[in-house]
């Protein structure tokens, strides 16, 4: 059998060299895009990786800006943003974290056990206190730790301790403002942050000896100067929460406000603790008592542990009650303005009437017995007022409790509410007393202070205003504008309810808001509490008490309410307006406020010594 013939061996070198040859031409191709990789990793793309690599090394620490300080009406600080250090530990650094711990702690404020636990985390990036006095990060950073790195910070600090605490509001724990003045203006108060870099090593390590690489400085926020008087401030929250106390009161309001800016001078806001007001009840205060028997010179401790606190929200805006007796304004300007009544316009008033089956009374039985609309207005009568609105009619009175500025929100302020209002929809017969006297309607203690502001000013309502100017960097203050106005009354009709509210002081209900020297004109309100169940009706024995009003009554200067939650006496005159009477006194004083002239036989006043006391106290 034949064997077969076996290849060449030339044909077999040729294959083989064809094999090399591809090789060959195989290294060639992978070089050369090694090659081209090489160019794009180390020529055109370099920065980009260079970038990639660096941002693999480094922390971003963002350095908070301090925020805008918030001042009262003189630049007296109430509110301010006070540097500080936050402290780092990079425990991967740190050798001996016990022995390190038994050193730091007590320049941090921590103990020994905890501390040492952080530095033993072994993660690289420790904060451990966010916000170090930079006196203390002095001797930290003096003292070298190994580890240990501190970058800027910043913490709000009230001034003034607690004083107007529901106006400015408060910081959260990631320092944006959360409520009040500090949540309203919190892009113009908290400026803008800055960052600053540390390099560490893919590990979490900080590179020795880099510290901080790359800062970015922090722009400080824009403050706010306020229209608020801290001496006025805190001598209304003297003269409230003494009263608080004395009454038994739950809590209680007082606004003062300039006539013709509509500046809020004080704007105080009060809650009596649990043991204050004995729990949910009043009692009538004995003699002897803690309450009675508190100096008036002695300032009351409003704080956390006292028998007093600051409330929780700035109420006078932002909460809503039936305001009683001083809503009759709104029938009586509506009145005098449409030519319905004159100040002398008598009418006869029984003691009580039946409308649609149900019975309204005056506060007092009395015969019946003619009685000018100025007695009406004076002696309170809540059936008097109701022949006026009668006589008004629906429509007139509907239309004035919104002309008034009720209804709206006067102050752009968190939380306020327009109010709730009967409607021509709901309007049924018995709203011509109810309506009439403050029982129906809900609005805020603000609102009825504007209302009567304006018969102050003339009958040209202006609107109230908390800000007084922004302050920059630079500490210059720019002024916010003015505030806006707005006829509501005719001027003779202002004046005509200006002598009708002098006669509320001078012999009427609220002869207890008089000041010494100055014509005052004013209105009482005593005014049931809505049941808070959602059921109709109101809650048994409770009631809020009222007196607004405006001095000097011939050249109004200042405007102010007083409202007492739940106290006893329950009557504004007998409550609220001797802490009218003690507020208005000292403000005028303040602000040297010459005395009304001709006052038909009132003794002209001197400042009493306990006024003197407080003067000295606030300022």
């Amino acid at each position: 059998m034949a064997r077969p013939l076996s290849a060449s061996p030339a044909r077999a070198r040729t294959t083989l060299q064809r094999r090399l040859k591809f090789f060959r031409y195989g290294i060639v191709l992978v070089a050369l895009v090694v090659t081209i990789r090489l160019l794009d990793v180390q020529v055109f793309h370099s920065s980009q990786y260079q970038h990639e690599a660096s941002q693999e090394l480094t922390v971003h620490v963002t350095v908070p800006a301090l925020r805008g300080p918030i001042t009262d009406r003189s630049g007296v600080v109430l509110e301010t943003s006070v540097p500080t250090k936050m402290v780092i530990a990079d425990d991967f650094q740190v050798a001996h974290p016990l022995q390190e711990a038994r050193a730091l702690a007590p320049m941090l404020g921590l103990h020994v056990a905890t501390l040492a636990v952080q530095l033993h985390e072994k993660s690289g990036y420790v904060p451990l206190v966010r916000n170090l006095s930079l006196t203390e990060a002095k001797k930290v950073a003096a003292d070298a730790f190994p580890g240990i790195t501190m970058v800027g910070s910043s913490i709000n600090e009230a001034a003034a301790g607690n004083l107007a605490a529901p106006v400015i509001g408060g910081v959260n724990a990631a320092g944006q403002g959360d409520a009040g003045l500090e949540a309203q203006y919190n892009r113009l108060l908290q400026g803008h942050a800055g960052s600053e870099t540390l390099l560490e090593s893919p590990i979490g390590v900080q590179l020795p000896g880099t510290g901080v690489t790359k800062k970015t400085a922090a722009v400080a926020g824009t403050g706010i100067q306020l229209t608020l008087d801290e001496p006025l401030q805190y001598t209304a929250e003297q003269y409230l929460a003494k009263e608080i106390l004395t009454s038994h009161a739950h809590g209680g309001q007082a606004v003062v406000m300039n006539v013709k800016t509509g500046q809020i001078l004080a704007m105080a806001n009060l809650v009596a603790s649990t043991s204050a007001t004995g729990g949910a009840t009043s009692p009538t205060p004995q003699a002897g008592s803690p309450a009675t028997s508190t100096s008036a010179t002695s300032p009351v401790n409003i704080g956390r542990n006292g028998p007093v606190q600051e409330a929780p929200t700035n109420q006078a805006v932002t909460q809503l009650y039936e305001p009683g007796s001083v809503f009759k304004l709104v029938t009586f300007s509506a009145a005098l303005t449409d030519g319905v009544i004159t100040p002398q316009t008598t009418f006869t008033v029984p003691d009580m009437r039946i409308l649609d089956g149900w019975v309204f009374h005056d506060a007092t039985p009395h015969p019946t017995q003619p009685m000018t609309a100025t007695q009406i207005l004076a002696q309170s009568s809540n059936i008097g007022t109701s022949f006026i609105a009668q006589k008004l009619g629906e429509t007139r009175l509907l239309r004035q409790v919104h002309h008034l500025g009720f209804g709206t929100t006067p102050l752009h302020f968190p939380g306020t509410s327009p109010g709730l209002f009967v409607t021509p929809a709901d309007w049924s017969t018995t709203d011509y007393v109810s309506l009439a006297i403050g029982q129906t309607d809900a609005v805020s203690d603000l609102q009825v202070l504007t209302a009567y502001n304006a018969i102050a000013n003339g009958g040209e309502y202006v609107a109230p205003k908390l800000v007084k100017a922004t302050i920059g960097a630079d500490g210059a203050t720019r002024p916010t504008a003015p505030s806006a106005t707005h006829r509501v009354v005719p001027a003779g009709v202002a004046s005509e309810l200006t002598t009708m509210l002098e006669q509320v002081v001078d012999n009427g209900t609220g002869v207890a808001g008089s000041v010494p020297g100055y014509l005052v004109a004013g209105k009482t309100g005593t005014s049931q509490i809505p049941a808070d169940n959602g059921t109709p009706g109101y809650i048994t024995g409770a009631f809020d008490a009222t007196f607004v009003g405006f001095a000097p009554a011939n050249h109004p200067v200042l405007s102010a309410i007083v409202v007492l939650d739940q106290p006893t006496p329950i009557y504004g005159g007998a409550v609220a307006a001797p802490v009218f009477s003690k507020i208005m006194s000292y403000a005028l004083h303040r602000y040297d406020v010459p005395t009304s002239p001709g006052l038909k036989g009132k003794s002209q006043a001197t400042v009493p010594a306990t006024l003197t006391a407080l003067v000295k106290q606030a300022t």
